[in-house]
């Protein structure tokens, strides 16, 4: 296994302009993320309804994210980046008044997180197939397990921000520092330069009949289908257990707001660690293979999460299931991209987005129903479970992915 810099793609300009701008940005958006969590708790006081309105958010990632790919093979992916940010700023602007003046009802908070989701269904794609461009395919891996770093880096210091701010200033100043925070990356985005030509092999003018060649591709692409499939299971019953941090703070471990931001740093400190380890060996040849430790051990320790009623344990274990889910995620993001054409990666990427983020409703309502009938305990063990059989069985039956 042949180590390489961590930071090996930061000599690449654009990339690191990119790279910084989103990291500030990233803060923003998990200090709204935790926020709008304990918001809606607070106007509901139900954990069925904290899955749903998280469930409204995927929505339009999962009906509308495949259509958006046609659109990002058509199109410069730096100029719809730069629409989709400035749109989240004024969305999370918009949240932070309502709140700030009293106005707010929960039906605010879904039509804001609906639109939120489906800036999302075009800005999620976008992005991740814009970063090619700005390294190479040589360098993609560590770019992505960079980009990763930051997302977990946010993570980290997010949700420990927005703990304290919850608890002492509201949740109002925390969708305002939300705002704010896209200002770096729009501002990078201009800043990167280059022709970013639109690579098309196969042409058509309908929407419909591109989506269709996208479609085609894919299925004979045997391998990237399998990943994108492992990630739809995986969205469906291992994600969803991040929803229920607000429940476990309140009502298993009784730590409040301020134990609930500490939660979900620690996912965010074992992600930073997995983000950079998988950054150090991005030239390791059977990325397969870490592709399934990750996804086995993530499984894991969601179980072990699940059964744990000591605050102290419940951090040790949610920084190794951070560790292990983004060297599922990551690896799975690469090899996805590494093994698809050039003209193709804006519809493959906006299918794998669809399965990555866009079933994240189908997830949270099962794990939300599951929730209200048994606890939020036995929606997660349930969710590890079927999530460690999945794993183990593709292992078994689909052998070509271990040696990719």
């Amino acid at each position: 296994m042949r180590r390489v810099s961590i930071f090996e793609s930061l000599r690449y300009r654009n990339f690191r302009l990119f790279w910084s701008g989103q990291l500030i940005s990233l803060i923003g958006s998990w200090i709204q993320n935790v926020a709008q969590g304990w918001l809606v708790l607070e106007l509901t006081n139900s954990s069925f309804l904290l899955g749903l309105v998280n469930s409204i958010g995927s929505l339009p990632v999962l009906f509308f994210s495949i259509i958006a790919g046609v659109i990002i093979d058509r199109i410069r992916k730096r100029n719809l980046i730069i629409i989709t940010q400035t749109s989240l700023t004024l969305l999370a602007f918009i949240l932070g008044f309502l709140v700030s003046t009293g106005l707010v009802k929960i039906w605010h908070v879904i039509i804001i997180v609906f639109l939120v989701g489906l800036v999302n269904a075009f800005d999620m794609p976008a992005r991740q197939s814009f970063v090619i461009e700005l390294v190479g395919r040589e360098s993609l891996m560590n770019a992505i397990a960079l980009n990763s770093s930051i997302f977990n880096a946010a993570r980290m210091i997010g949700p420990a921000i927005a703990g304290i701010m919850v608890s002492s200033v509201g949740v109002a100043g925390c969708f305002y520092i939300n705002a704010i925070s896209f200002i770096p990356v729009i501002i990078s985005l201009f800043l990167i330069n280059g022709e970013f030509r639109i690579e098309r092999r196969e042409i058509s003018n309908s929407l419909i009949e591109d989506l269709k060649l996208g479609l085609k591709y894919l299925g004979s692409n045997r391998e990237v289908f399998l990943i994108i499939i492992m990630v739809a299971v995986n969205s469906v019953f291992g994600m969803p257990y991040t929803v229920f941090m607000p429940v476990f703070a309140r009502d298993v471990f009784k730590v409040g707001a301020r134990g609930l931001g500490f939660l979900m740093a620690s996912v965010g400190i074992g992600a930073l660690i997995g983000a950079l380890f998988v950054a150090s060996i991005s030239k390791y040849r059977k990325k397969g293979r870490i592709l399934f430790i990750g996804i086995f051990f993530f499984s894991a320790f969601l179980i072990v999460f699940s059964l744990s009623r000591s605050y102290i344990l419940g951090l040790l274990i949610l920084i190794l299931t951070g560790f292990f889910m983004i060297i599922f995620t990551a690896t799975a993001n690469t090899l996805v991209q590494t093994y698809t054409r050039d003209d193709m990666r804006g519809r493959v990427m906006s299918i794998y987005t669809t399965f990555f983020a866009g079933m994240t409703p189908l997830g949270s309502l099962q794990a939300g129903t599951v929730s209200s009938l048994w606890g939020a305990p036995v929606a997660i063990l349930l969710g590890g479970t079927v999530n460690l059989v999945m794993a183990i069985t593709v292992f078994i039956k689909f052998s070509s992915i271990k040696n990719l």
